[in-house]
C-alpha cells in the first residue's frame, strides 16, 4: 500500500471519528438538557395550576350537556349592577334570564345598558312597570311560563352571585347524579362587605367587596345562615310562597347533594367554603340608602320597611357618627337612638 493510499485511510478515520466523537457529545448535552427542562417545565405547569387551583377546575367543556338553566329576577333601579350581574351568569352557563322589570313607569330602562342580551335572546324582559307588592306573582308566572322548558330555574336577585368551587360551568355541577333526587338546591349567603366605603364608585362589585362579614354570625345569630333556592323544572303544579325557600313541596338538597337541614329559612349545617352566594348586601352606605328608600316588591313602600333595614345595616356594620350624619341627611330620619350608642 503506498503511502498516497495510508494518508487517505487516515484523514477518513479521522473524519469518522471526529464525526462520532460530535454526535456523542451533542447526545450526551441533549440528555442532560432534558433531563432538567422536561421535569423543570412539569414542575413549573404544576406550580401555575396550583397558584390558581386550576388543575382541579372543572373548565367549560366543548361538549355540550344536554340540560338547560334559566335565572328568573327582578329589578328596580338596578341599572348600576344589571350589566355585570348578566355577565356573570351567561359565562357560568346560564341560558337564558327572564328579567321582570319592576321600575317606575317613567324610571330607568334595563334596555339602556344591556340592550344587546337582550337582542341576542339572552335576557327576556318582563314589563311590570310601575307595580308593587308583586314578587310574589313575579316569581311564580316565571316558573310557570317556564318549568317545562328548563331542567333548572334559579332564583336569585341581582345582588347575589353564585360561587361553586372548582366549576366555572353551573351545568357541570347541576349535572351530578347527587341531584337527581333533589327537588330544589338550598345555598347559604356569604355577605361581602366594605365597610370603608360610604359613597358609590362605579367599580365592579367584585372588585368593591371582596371581604367576607362573619361577625354577623355573633351580632345576630339568626340572620347570617340564610338561603336562597334553585328549583328542579318539569314539575307542575308548584307554588311559590317564600323567597328563600320557594316551596315546601320538593325534596330540598344543599350544595353535596344532602339533605337540607333548616330551621325556618336558616341553615343548620351552613356552608361557607364550597358551595354557597356572594350576597353583596350592603355595598357603600350611599347605594344601602338609595336600596332601602326604593321599597320592597314584597310589601312595597314605607318608612317602617326603611327603618327595618337601617336596623338591619346596624347589625352587620359598626355605628359611626359619620354613617349616621349621612344617613340623616339622605332619609330625613332621626337616628338618635343610634347616636346614644356612641356614648
Amino acid at each position: 500500500m503506498n503511502e498516497n493510499n495510508l494518508l487517505i485511510i487516515k484523514k477518513t478515520n479521522f473524519k469518522n471519528f471526529k464525526s462520532y466523537f460530535n454526535k456523542k457529545k451533542l447526545f450526551k448535552l441533549y440528555n442532560k438538557i432534558n433531563c432538567f427542562i422536561v421535569p423543570f417545565l412539569l414542575i413549573y405547569i404544576i406550580y401555575l395550576s396550583l397558584k390558581d387551583k386550576k388543575i382541579f377546575k372543572i373548565k367549560n367543556l366543548d361538549f355540550k350537556i344536554n340540560m338547560k338553566i334559566c335565572l328568573c329576577t327582578l329589578g328596580k333601579n338596578e341599572n348600576k349592577y344589571i350589566k355585570e350581574f348578566v355577565e356573570y351568569y351567561k359565562n357560568y352557563g346560564v341560558d337564558k334570564i327572564f328579567l321582570y322589570d319592576n321600575n317606575d313607569v317613567n324610571g330607568e330602562k334595563f334596555e339602556e345598558v344591556i340592550w344587546d342580551y337582550i337582542k341576542e335572546g339572552f335576557v327576556q324582559i318582563e314589563n311590570w312597570r310601575g307595580m308593587e307588592k308583586i314578587q310574589f306573582k313575579i316569581m311564580n308566572n316565571c316558573y310557570q311560563n317556564n318549568f317545562d322548558k328548563f331542567d333548572w330555574l334559579i332564583f336569585y336577585d341581582i345582588d347575589e352571585f353564585i360561587f361553586l368551587k372548582n366549576y366555572t360551568n353551573i351545568k357541570i355541577f347541576l349535572n351530578q347524579p347527587k341531584f337527581n333526587k333533589c327537588g330544589k338546591i338550598e345555598l347559604n349567603w356569604i355577605h361581602r362587605v366594605n365597610e370603608k366605603l360610604i359613597y358609590y364608585d362605579n367599580r365592579p362589585l367584585t372588585e368593591r367587596f371582596k371581604e367576607k362579614e362573619f361577625n354577623i354570625i355573633t351580632k345576630n345569630k339568626n340572620f347570617f345562615p340564610q338561603i336562597k333556592s334553585i328549583l328542579k323544572g318539569h314539575i307542575p303544579n308548584i307554588h311559590i310562597g317564600c323567597l328563600h325557600r320557594l316551596t315546601s313541596q320538593l325534596e330540598a338538597c344543599d350544595g353535596y347533594g344532602r339533605k337540607s337541614q333548616l330551621k325556618g329559612i336558616k341553615s343548620l349545617r351552613p356552608d361557607y367554603e364550597n358551595y354557597y352566594i356572594n350576597h353583596y348586601f350592603g355595598k357603600s352606605l350611599e347605594e344601602f340608602i338609595e336600596k332601602s328608600t326604593k321599597g320592597s316588591a314584597a310589601i312595597g313602600k314605607n318608612n317602617l320597611s326603611i327603618m327595618a333595614k337601617i336596623n338591619r345595616y346596624f347589625e352587620i356594620y359598626n355605628i359611626t357618627k359619620e354613617k349616621i350624619d349621612f344617613i340623616e341627611k339622605k332619609t330625613g330620619m332621626n337616628l338618635s337612638l343610634y347616636r346614644k350608642k356612641l356614648t
